[in-house]
């Protein structure tokens, strides 16, 4: 039996987020008062108690889920006799969540990592003008038949594969009449569901090139250590060791298709069957069960979870 951790990505951020954790445990408050000083910000505050339509703002929601999930972690590894290279196989993260897992694995310091997604969230919303952009969920659909819907609607705009969840949910997104014009298509090829998704900024697609170049720069400039296990690329559904490689798969992540359906099979292939979703929410244990059926996947992001974890030491 093999163990990964998992963390999640943009979407799963809730007001309250975190605050039992903090109240429980100091190794969790400890987490957000470093957080809040690296941004200047008291993000824990606004995690705690919202208003949900400034935790939903981008540059917002990608540090405060990675806090959220980092202090689990710290949590488990306090109270639970966690050790991550002796307990833990391979880590990944869906979109920002890569980072989160690079944190996990030692490759950038916790304070990095929230001024780095602090940069990604205000890169990737001022990459296209409010209103430019769309993406859209096709339910029922595979990637392949996905990119078919995207290249047909595309029509010289950009209309990409942002996201390929499994379970056939897939993710398009670009120009906004495109993706319109993909929701069309997919309903007359008789597609499950194809819907508009409530979104700020059509991400994982090559409008946001600046964005890209925004992490590239940023991503100079940060020490990086190779991680202590494996973690998963999103663009590669492969590990990335160096940190040379997983500098480039990070920008190329921007831009790129978030391959979470190929990673989790990479892992389940390698021998994993165990899942644990560090962190707010439950999204990401539900695409596991489908991908992987023969895996387990839990979520721990609360007292309670922590509670039922095993002891590991």
């Amino acid at each position: 039996m093999a163990r990964a951790f998992i963390f999640p990505g943009q979407g799963s951020q809730a007001v309250g987020m975190g605050r039992a954790l903090s109240e429980a445990f100091p190794q969790a408050r400890a987490v957000f008062d470093e957080v809040d000083e690296a941004l200047g910000q008291s993000l824990s505050t606004l995690m705690f108690e919202g208003p949900v339509e400034e935790l939903t703002l981008t540059a917002n929601a990608q540090p405060a889920l990675m806090a959220a999930s980092i202090a689990t972690l710290r949590v488990l590894q306090a109270t639970r006799g966690l050790d991550l290279v002796r307990d833990v196989a391979a880590v990944a993260g869906h979109s920002l969540g890569e980072y989160t897992a690079l944190a996990a694995a030692g490759t950038f310091t916790l304070a990095d990592t929230a001024r780095l997604l602090r940069i990604r969230g205000e890169a990737m919303q001022g990459a296209v003008a409010p209103g430019a952009g769309a993406m859209a969920a096709l339910i029922g659909a595979d990637a392949e038949l996905a990119g078919s819907v995207a290249v047909e609607a595309s029509e010289g705009e950009v209309c990409d594969v942002a996201n390929d969840n499994g379970a056939g949910q897939v993710v398009l997104s670009g120009a906004k009449a495109a993706v319109e014009r993909a929701v069309a298509i997919a309903q007359a090829r008789g597609i499950k569901r194809a819907v508009m998704l409530n979104v700020s900024a059509p991400f994982h697609c090559s409008l946001m090139v600046p964005a890209a170049e925004a992490m590239q720069d940023a991503l100079t400039r940060v020490a990086m250590k190779p991680p202590l296990v494996p973690v998963y690329s999103n663009v590669l559904a492969a590990p990335v060791l160096e940190p040379a490689a997983i500098r480039q798969a990070l920008v190329a992540q921007v831009t790129g298709t978030v391959r979470w359906r190929e990673c989790i099979a990479a892992m389940a292939a390698s021998g994993i069957d165990q899942f644990h979703e560090i962190g707010t929410g439950k999204v990401l244990s539900g695409l596991v069960k489908r991908i992987a059926p023969g895996a387990t996947a839990t979520p721990v992001g609360t007292p309670d979870d922590v509670a039922a974890f095993p002891t590991l030491s």
